[in-house]
């Protein structure tokens, strides 16, 4: 097994990771759920409408319930958010990240985006042609 494979492995020990339905129960019920896919991706597969859009590389200043440069969904270290990737592999790294911080209701979405739209749930198109 590789590294990063072990560490996958580590992160989702740590994670009570969601499907589809179970992250749109949680978003209806005032969860977040955290778009962190590159700008190029979303273009390319499309988005959920409502999904907040913090890419990777700001995620832990943005979500950081005790950090100064948090967005003010953030304050509430008990809200549940559920990070997206596009295939549910980054995304389980960036959620125990979060875990670390102190954000208590941090998961992710099993599968991803690409699960999400599969699962029929409402997306927006994508902006470029394949």
């Amino acid at each position: 097994m590789s590294g990063v494979d072990r560490l996958l492995d580590q992160c989702r020990a740590r994670l009570v990771r969601v499907g589809p339905e179970g992250a749109q129960k949680l978003v209806d019920e005032g969860g977040l759920l955290i778009d962190i896919r590159p700008a190029a991706q979303r273009a390319e597969f499309g988005e959920v409408p409502g999904a907040l859009v913090v890419e990777r590389n700001n995620l832990e200043w943005r979500l950081d319930p005790a950090g100064s440069h948090r967005l003010p969904e953030a304050d509430d270290p008990d809200r549940p958010v559920i990070v997206m990737c596009q295939e549910g592999y980054a995304s389980s790294l960036a959620a125990a990240s979060l875990l670390d911080l102190g954000r208590r209701g941090a998961t992710d979405l099993d599968g991803g985006f690409a699960a999400w739209k599969a699962a029929g749930l409402p997306t927006l198109p994508p902006r470029t042609s394949r």
